[in-house]
């Protein structure tokens, strides 16, 4: 595929999950009278479905990172040419800006309205480094068996971190901006999005020097 090919690919799955995580949640809150429990339950489920949608649609288009960290990762690991980040990254701001919208809309919401759920304490911005380290992790071990795996996979892992992070596993910058714009079950206010994406990055700095750790001192590999 060509490079527009594989970008367009990334807007579009980054588009549909970002419409699945933001309208899953606004019916979801509707739905559970309250039941912030449920709200999530519906919330996470959805997306983990979606998630497993998407990456076996594109997978084989784009690979599905749908993600920066991801496309990060695969690159630091030689699995895609840098020159091709920026217009990865791109799409995928672009794509879940547009999801976004498409949430608003179809709830009758604002196109674009600021979110004012804080997320700024301090476990909420640590456990971001925890989710996106493990959904890294589960990518990369998971892709030795195939975009089947990693589409299993990476839906289980993030429904699970919805449950065991506190910050309900964002583990995307492309999706914690995205999610700024929606002042809805699954937002978070602008100014808690830099330390959300800040922990993100540095978990994939830290993943790819213990990969490089870990080849340099046994030949080996993590995981």
């Amino acid at each position: 595929m060509s490079l527009l090919e594989r970008a367009g690919a990334e807007a579009l799955g980054t588009a549909f999950l970002l419409a699945a995580v933001v309208g899953s949640g606004i019916m979801g809150e509707r739905l559970a009278d309250g039941n912030v429990a449920l709200a999530l339950l519906a919330n996470s489920i959805a997306t983990g479905g979606a998630l497993a949608a998407l990456i076996l649609t594109f997978g084989s288009t784009s690979g599905a990172h749908f993600n920066p960290v991801v496309t990060l990762a695969f690159a630091a690991d030689g699995k895609l040419d840098w020159r091709d980040v920026p217009l990865y990254w791109l799409a995928q701001f672009g794509g879940g800006i547009a999801g976004v919208m498409a949430a608003q809309l179809m709830f009758a919401e604002p196109l674009v309205e600021f979110s004012q759920k804080a997320r700024a304490e301090p476990a909420l911005i640590g456990s971001e480094f925890i989710a996106t380290f493990g959904l890294l992790m589960v990518i990369r071990g998971a892709a030795r068996s195939g975009i089947g795996a990693v589409a299993a996979a990476v839906a289980c892992y993030i429904t699970a971190a919805y449950w065991f992070t506190a910050s309900t596993s964002f583990a995307n910058p492309a999706v914690t901006l995205a999610r700024t714009l929606s002042d809805s079950f699954a937002g978070i206010r602008p100014q808690d999005a830099p330390a959300f994406i800040g922990m993100q990055f540095l978990a994939c700095a830290a993943l790819i020097s213990l990969q490089r750790f870990s080849r340099h001192a046994s030949g080996g590999q993590f995981p």
